[in-house]
């Protein structure tokens, strides 16, 4: 059995064993995540060990980037399940409070720019300042040498490094490939909203995407794989 995993929850805290793996010469890397792990975060934990000498994940969700009719208060929680399933991967849990990481009269945000308007973007308008503030925020407090994201959330990557060449952020950005369930379906914590009915429907995205990706490398018209995609999502029962 693992050792437990230690678990820091102050930025003081986390700097201070920050410091003491920099005084013996040590690299660092960090995997920001919201929790809920599965193994498509425990996937960026084992590519982190090969970037750097010690791992931090950071546990916290965000409230800055959900929007007030969003999933905040239902977003699963469950730290004690998480810190297990890194016991033996990560070397330290930073899991702070909300109040440690926006105190009172908090008020700055990131605007990232024109990377953060289509896509999601155009539907989330606050989301991602929210990602590039906390971002920022726990990059400055740990520090490292290398910080983790999966492509899964591919426009996130690109705004998370747009941010950190724009503002000079001394610490390289590695982007993971997308993990996937035997069906096709990406992970993601937020699978265990879907219904039985939902989670069948959702494999059908990827399919119609990888095919439609496909008529057009072969040289098909991009606009009649993109209709051809649009019909078949409607007649899975996609809106």
């Amino acid at each position: 059995m693992s050792d437990p995993l230690p678990t820091l929850r102050t930025v003081n805290d986390l700097r201070a064993q920050v410091a003491d793996w920099r005084r013996a010469g040590l690299k660092i890397a960090l995997v920001p995540t919201m929790g809920a792990l599965h193994a498509g975060h425990l996937s960026l934990v084992e590519l982190a060990r090969t970037y750097a000498d010690r791992v931090v994940v950071s546990v916290f969700v965000n409230p800055t980037q959900f929007a007030p009719n969003e999933d905040f208060s239902a977003y699963p929680r469950q730290e004690a399940e998480d810190a297990g399933k890194l016991a033996g991967h990560a070397d330290l849990l930073y899991a702070p409070a909300p109040e440690e990481m926006y105190k009172p009269g908090f008020a700055a945000s990131i605007e990232v720019g024109p990377v953060t308007k289509p896509l999601e973007g155009a539907f989330r308008p606050t989301h991602f300042a929210g990602v590039a503030t906390v971002v920022a925020k726990l990059l400055n407090q740990c520090a490292p040498d290398v910080a983790l994201f999966g492509e899964k959330d591919y426009q996130q990557l690109l705004v998370i490094r747009h941010m950190v060449s724009d503002l000079d952020l001394p610490v390289a950005i590695v982007g993971a490939p997308i993990m996937r369930e035997a069906d096709g379906l990406a992970l993601s914590s937020r699978n265990a909203y879907l219904s039985a009915e939902e989670r069948a429907k959702a494999t059908t995205l990827n399919r119609v995407l990888r095919k439609a990706a496909e008529a057009v490398a072969k040289g098909g018209a991009l606009r009649q794989a993109e209709a051809k995609a649009e019909a078949d999502l409607k007649a899975a029962g996609f809106e």
